[in-house]
């Protein structure tokens, strides 16, 4: 009996392939950037995804793609279709941002649907038609990605008081300003 509870043991500590200090945090640009750009998005919402639309890309341009800065992406779900697609932008657990830009650029191909059931089937329908290779369920249901995913949305609540998406920090000062790339410019200009 000890060893069948010793087996059994050892199975189940085995089948979560991801522990939360694996999980590696969403990030482009130098690591070691003077800069430190820290955005809180909600993946279903509408103006995180013109944010990626509009400003990233000239942002990345001018400032990540130069080692000036870096941005971190931080979780801040503001319903249940935003908390499983962030659990799947987390869950290839590489650090990458290709899964959450696909989803910020096609956010009407997958944000749909009258029930959790229907958003997971739309968002794992997308995945599966863009090229992802993920195991859905497994990345759904990961207790220590879901944990890493709360604790953004906590973690933005408490040190910056993030109420709304998308909220950009900038060196652990929240940016105050109408949210385009021209505004963005000139708050990062005064930090070089």
């Amino acid at each position: 009996m000890k060893k069948i509870l010793i087996l059994v043991t050892i199975f189940f500590s085995t089948i979560s392939t991801i522990n939360a200090e694996d999980i590696k945090r969403i990030t482009v640009g130098n690591v070691d950037a003077k800069i430190t750009i820290i955005a809180y998005e909600s993946l279903t919402c509408s103006h995180c995804a013109n944010f990626h639309k509009d400003v990233y890309p000239q942002l990345k341009k001018d400032y990540l793609d130069t080692g000036l800065a870096k941005i971190e992406f931080r979780h801040f779900p503001l319903d249940i279709a935003a908390f499983n697609a962030s659990k799947v932008s987390q869950c290839k657990n590489d650090g990458d941002s290709n899964i959450l830009n696909s989803l910020f650029a096609n956010q009407q191909k997958w944000v749909k649907g009258n029930s959790v059931e229907a958003a997971n089937k739309n968002l794992q329908k997308f995945l599966v038609n863009e090229g992802f290779n993920i195991d859905f369920e497994k990345c759904i249901e990961n207790k220590e990605i879901e944990d890493f995913v709360l604790n953004d949305r906590i973690d933005g609540v408490k040190k910056f008081k993030v109420n709304a998406t998308p909220t950009i920090i900038i060196n652990d000062e929240k940016f105050e300003k109408t949210l385009n790339y021209k505004n963005l410019k000139k708050a990062l200009e005064k930090l070089i």
